[in-house]
């Protein structure tokens, strides 16, 4: 089997080809352009009920409190500085020897506890001041959770039924 010579022509035509896109890029130029974006920054906050259960003035709790736990999670963004507010729920004006109540369901009475940010019961958690949880600067973007240590005191003179209130929790960051 023999080849064909190819002719000159033909070889320029195959050549002219090949080398077409390497004479077209004489040359070249930049630019550089920023990216930018914005973090916002958020938080956001879950609760879980407290519920304290069966409370008895009579036998258990004549000369013991009732004492629950409760918690508040945050998530925010990493680097966010945050305070942990609880405010007093809907019958805080008629709380007596505490700062918050739960109304009967059917009666005008009120059974009082509290919330606090401690095991031991000693630091009311409130909206303002020292009762503010302050977390420490948010790590990262993992939720964090606090305890909420809640308390009926001992011997109330209520009737009996179920008693509720509303409490709302308040991220500020």
């Amino acid at each position: 089997m023999f080849l064909k010579p190819i002719t000159t022509y033909r070889w320029l035509i195959v050549m002219g080809l090949l080398l077409e896109p390497a004479l077209a890029l004489a040359g070249s130029a930049t630019s550089s352009f920023r990216v930018t974006a914005t973090l916002d920054p958020t938080c956001s906050i879950q609760t879980t009920p407290a519920t304290f259960g069966h409370y008895n003035p009579l036998t258990t709790h004549a000369t013991a409190p009732l004492d629950i736990i409760s918690s508040v999670t945050i998530t925010c963004s990493k680097g966010m500085a945050t305070t942990i507010g609880l405010d007093r729920g809907l019958h805080a004006d008629d709380a007596q020897g505490t700062t918050r109540a739960m109304k009967h369901l059917s009666k005008t009475e009120f059974l009082s506890y509290e919330l606090y940010q401690d095991a031991v019961h000693t630091t009311l958690w409130g909206t303002t001041g020292a009762h503010l949880v302050v977390p420490p600067i948010a790590p990262d973007t993992k939720p964090r959770t606090f305890l909420i240590f809640g308390r009926i005191p001992p011997a109330q003179d209520v009737s009996a039924g179920e008693y509720h209130d509303t409490v709302v929790a308040i991220v500020n960051f």
